[in-house]
């Protein structure tokens, strides 16, 4: 989006609230005991983020073949994502090697996911690590940028599913047939 002198307008996303706080842990199972047991927060709703659920995915410009253990759940309106660090490269294990565990990514929720990715591209950021088609109709979209350095956390854009496949598990158990609401 330009501005009238043709200028590069301001990106909005950050104006419509973070909806996401993610947190990398070493162990996932351990730090959604620790939430619940500590805070109350839950249920937590776990997946395991890696093909064939993720369709497509990329790592620095380049076609990318990765895994994580992801559990999610909310505080108040905010969603906290929990991540265990799988295989292959990503922005999470790169972040650990830099900086140990803690909070890696604010999650912003987009309409449009190739509009946003082009809008921050002509803003001047690069897209690090991306992911599509996780949702049980093949949409869902997730992309993170480089900002870092100048902002001093990463940013995820977010395009949720319309639907959930189903979790692998819930914590604490409960009805298995209970997916998950945005």
């Amino acid at each position: 989006m330009t501005t009238k002198d043709g200028g590069q307008a301001p990106l909005q996303h950050l104006n419509e609230g973070v909806a996401q706080i993610a947190i990398i842990v070493p162990d996932l199972d351990r730090a959604v005991e620790r939430y619940y047991k500590t805070f109350g927060i839950g249920p937590w709703h776990f997946y395991t983020y890696e093909k064939p659920l993720v369709k497509d995915m990329s790592y620095m410009g380049q076609p990318a073949d990765y895994s994580n253990r992801i559990a999610l759940s909310h505080f108040g309106p905010m969603r906290i994502e929990l991540i265990e660090i799988g295989e292959g490269d990503t922005v999470y294990a790169d972040f650990v090697k830099e900086h140990g565990y803690g909070v890696q990514h604010l999650g912003l929720l987009v309409d449009d996911m190739p509009s946003a990715i082009n809008e921050w591209e002509q803003a001047g950021l690069t897209m690090t690590m991306d992911g599509s088609g996780f949702g049980p109709d093949g949409d869902g979209h997730y992309a993170y940028f480089d900002t870092e350095t100048d902002f001093g956390v990463t940013l995820e854009l977010i395009q949720r599913p319309a639907r959930r496949h189903p979790p692998e598990k819930i914590y604490p158990p409960q009805d298995k047939d209970v997916v998950p609401g945005d």
